[in-house]
């Protein structure tokens, strides 16, 4: 039952991020706003993240001992994607101050090809900071272990110690660098609606989308803290260690993948109209088939 609803959650995820990704790449008036691009890229970024983490989970509840080089591959696209939702959540918040703070140059800063370099630059910055954790254990462990089968968490196959210290040091360094993007950003924002006679509603949204990445963050936040929430609950509840990983699975991961749609697909006036041609697609095209049926 915990497997089949963590199918089923999946199932629902994808579907909305599917119609929201068509919705985008059906429609070129979004190709050339970097708003837009940020947006989807962010939606790309967590339906990677959300099947390659249901598909470990999944599996540790069939087979529990994976091969440690199918692990390292899995841990390594989830890490990377983990790692890249916080990078990407900043530059949408630095997007939208400079729409509000800087509206007149906004399409001369926030252009495509920067828009595009940005999101490169973000994928280098976690494939570089992490790779480094496979190399390490290519260089200290004999080729046997990746011969072998482990439980599929991080700590399984990139145990060495200085491993470790380097993924708490990178966790509060992200946090950090966001956060500190994040309340930067929406003081800017609320700064500038309050500098006017009357709070415009551009202004207003970006200062609520901003509120808004601000929550998604401390969820994604709660992705840093995981292992060690769910080790002091293992220590304090031994004999829960299966339901308390599948509550804090749930909460960590899955939840977060609910706003990203919900920001910018549903909220978001002009990228909702075109969202409702395509997310019950199949009750648009029967319409019209049967209707230019009765024509002839």
């Amino acid at each position: 039952m915990k497997n089949l609803t963590v199918v089923l959650v999946w199932f629902v995820l994808s579907y909305i991020n599917v119609s929201v990704v068509v919705t985008f790449f059906k429609n070129q008036v979004f190709y050339e706003d970097a708003r837009y691009i940020l947006f989807i890229h962010m939606v790309i970024n967590d339906a990677i993240q959300l099947t390659v983490t249901i598909m470990l989970f999944v599996l540790s509840y069939i087979f529990y001992f994976i091969n440690v080089s199918f692990c390292c591959f899995f841990i390594l696209v989830a890490i990377f994607t983990t790692r890249n939702s916080p990078l990407i959540l900043a530059c949408m918040a630095i997007e939208r101050y400079i729409a509000v703070c800087n509206p007149l140059r906004h399409t001369q800063i926030c252009t495509v090809r920067r828009t595009y370099v940005l999101i490169g630059l973000t994928w280098f910055l976690c494939v570089v900071t992490e790779t480094s954790d496979l190399f390490v254990t290519l260089a200290s462990e004999s080729i046997s272990f990746f011969h072998t089968s482990v439980f599929c968490l991080r700590k399984n196959v990139f145990g060495a110690p200085n491993l470790a210290v380097k993924m708490k040091a990178l966790d509060g360094l992200y946090f950090l660098v966001v956060f500190l993007t994040l309340v930067y950003t929406y003081l800017r924002v609320m700064l500038a609606a309050r500098a006017l006679s009357t709070e415009s509603s551009s202004a207003q949204r970006a200062r609520n989308t901003i509120f808004l990445h601000g929550i998604q963050l401390l969820m994604c936040v709660l992705s840093y803290i995981y292992p060690s929430i769910e080790a002091v609950l293992s220590t304090l509840f031994p004999a829960q260690i299966l339901d308390i990983r599948y509550s804090t699975y749930l909460i960590v991961y899955i939840l977060p993948r609910f706003l990203s749609p919900i920001i910018y697909g549903v909220r978001d006036a002009r990228f909702r109209k075109y969202l409702k041609r395509y997310f019950l697609c199949s009750l648009y095209k029967v319409k019209p088939t049967s209707e230019r049926a009765m024509e002839h």
